[in-house]
């Protein structure tokens, strides 16, 4: 039995840890949602960043939603959290390295991390800053998941016999 701050720590975490996998939950439906109905255009907008050759590209626009829309739902029935938040964690680092890296080329291109991305119009300047703090703060919600996966009403959880 715990008392104290140990009993406040072992009742909190598991809402705090909740509140995380069903925020990055929503963040990777919404993201690979919005995406899946146009392959094309999320191959386009890998492409903007001018990293890979289009079709690698392409192959991977083709990819991300699928991916993006696995971890959502992964996270959202709470299973496999740890594993989910991890592969969030990477993904999550490499867009903000790609954010990163076309905001040093001076690219004027939208991130496409919730639309189809590309190039902006004329006069439009790209949010660089924004998207990564944006993308910064979902890091955040993967590394509580990674210090304390254990969440309510996850299949984790009924998995290892925890409380609900």
């Amino acid at each position: 039995m715990t008392t104290g701050l140990g009993a406040r720590r072992a009742t909190v975490l598991p809402w705090v840890s909740t509140v995380a996998r069903l925020g990055l939950a929503v963040v990777w439906l919404v993201a690979g949602g919005l995406k899946v109905g146009d392959l094309a255009a999320a191959g386009r907008a890998v492409s903007a960043y001018q990293i890979f050759p289009y079709e690698v590209a392409k192959a991977i626009g083709a990819a991300q939603p699928f991916l993006e829309l696995a971890l959502g739902l992964l996270l959202l029935v709470g299973l496999a959290v740890r594993l989910s938040a991890g592969i969030s964690a990477v993904l999550l680092v490499v867009f903000i390295a790609g954010i990163i890296s076309a905001w040093a080329r001076g690219l004027q291109i939208d991130c496409g991390c919730f639309s189809s991305g590309g190039e902006l119009g004329a006069g439009v300047d790209p949010a660089y800053g924004w998207d990564v703090a944006r993308d910064i703060g979902f890091l955040l919600l993967s590394g509580v998941l990674l210090w304390w996966p254990r969440s309510r009403f996850s299949i984790d959880s009924v998995l290892m016999g925890d409380e609900l």
